[in-house]
């Protein structure tokens, strides 16, 4: 057994993960929580729209993971994870519809084909039938929506919707996970792969909403 105040190298190196490339660190991300007032009615539906497309769908990432992933200590982590992430669908749609529809920032605006790109590359991620992989990614999901999380409760204060609580797996939990199931080097390396997939994704789709906030306010 590991001493209180000792951390196993696998938990050390998700949380260093999550705190290094998560949402919460992007450029973006750290405008909005500053000062949420800057944002318009079109940056409030981007998010809501493209955080939709990305995982507003079901089966979604979790539910995939669940179908790659036979470890029993997994198990009640993914149920708890999928019946929280129901929820969380629930709430992006409702917050899409409230916030209303996108709009073109140019004449070539091809950020409708990026996240789909971007959905394309998560359903292979969850997928894949590397031990570990899907299950990465979808701990990775729940450890990075508590950042999310607290910007859609901003969106939703702001179109009227109303946002019950999370009730997603705590991160310290979900990072326990992870712990236990990197026992083994190659199922390490492969949890890592899943985690450092997603978080880029998501790197991806606030770099491509700041972007285009930033041609609205150019034009």
């Amino acid at each position: 057994m590991l001493g209180k105040n000792m951390e196993s190298t696998a938990q050390r190196n998700s949380a260093d993960q999550v705190e290094v490339y998560g949402s919460d660190t992007t450029p973006y991300v750290g405008t909005i929580v500053e000062d949420f007032s800057i944002l318009s009615g079109a940056d409030i539906a981007d998010i809501a729209h493209f955080l939709c497309m990305l995982h507003g769908r079901h089966p979604g990432v979790i539910d995939r993971a669940a179908t790659k992933t036979v470890d029993d200590a997994a198990r009640e982590w993914l149920i708890q994870a999928i019946d929280g992430f129901t929820a969380e669908r629930s709430l992006l749609t409702r917050l899409t519809v409230a916030a209303g529809p996108i709009s073109g920032v140019s004449a070539d605006d091809q950020s409708n084909a990026a996240v789909f790109g971007q959905r394309k590359a998560l359903d292979m991620l969850s997928e894949s039938d590397r031990n570990g992989c899907a299950i990465g990614a979808a701990i990775a999901l729940v450890s990075d929506w508590h950042a999310i999380r607290t910007i859609l409760e901003r969106v939703a204060l702001r179109v009227g919707v109303e946002a019950r609580s999370s009730t997603l797996p705590d991160v310290a939990t979900t990072l326990a996970l992870k712990d236990q199931l990197s026992a083994l080097p190659a199922v390490e390396r492969a949890l890592n792969f899943g985690v450092e997939q997603l978080l880029a994704q998501h790197r991806g789709l606030w770099q491509l909403l700041e972007a285009r906030r930033n041609t609205r306010l150019s034009h």
